[in-house]
């Protein structure tokens, strides 16, 4: 189990280029659909901005308010600075979630941390492939053969209910296990 998690964690891990986004776009109505409830955990890279320049919640959170709390009657978004220059680790991301709303926390980003993952391959993408050096990798989605066998299960990365199917499952073993 991950630290910090009272519901299953799975990432998404691949090199750049190889589709994670476009995959768990197509991925999560799946799992809604199924009754999961989904929450997302994606590392974005430095200072990236939710809100624009020009807008009251920047200005704002520009002129020293952090917390910045947006809220509307469809949605609420919290934004903080941090003072560290050093990168999250996902427990204090996970810290983050109210955990008791969800079934599973989807992650893309955080691939050297140790966690659930499935690897996603694109033989276009010309990259050595993860799981060979990666312990947490519980399976591989791809596009072609894999130039490396595995005993880890391998889903076809074109057949997105394929691969609901195998988070879904994932979800179940994971529930079944006691909580610690």
């Amino acid at each position: 189990a991950v630290i910090g998690a009272r519901c299953p964690v799975l990432g998404v891990a691949a090199w750049s280029g190889t589709g994670k986004t476009t995959l768990l776009v197509q991925l999560l109505p799946i799992l809604r659909g199924r009754g999961l409830r989904v929450g997302m955990v994606k590392h974005a890279h430095h200072s990236f901005e939710v809100d624009q320049p020009g807008k009251d919640s920047y200005e704002l959170r520009k002129a020293g308010a952090s917390p910045m709390l947006v809220v509307s009657s469809r949605r609420w978004a919290l934004m903080v600075d941090l003072e560290a220059e050093r990168e999250p680790a996902l427990r204090e991301t996970l810290d983050r979630l109210d955990q008791s709303q969800l079934d599973v926390i989807l992650v893309e980003g955080f691939k050297h941390e140790a966690f659930p993952k499935i690897e996603l391959h694109r033989a276009a993408v010309g990259k050595d492939l993860l799981f060979p050096n990666d312990p947490d990798v519980i399976a591989v989605a791809t596009d072609s053969p894999l130039a490396q066998p595995t005993r880890l299960p391998v889903l076809d990365l074109n057949d997105v209910a394929a691969i609901a199917d195998f988070v879904a499952s994932f979800c179940g073993a994971a529930h079944d296990q006691p909580r610690s």
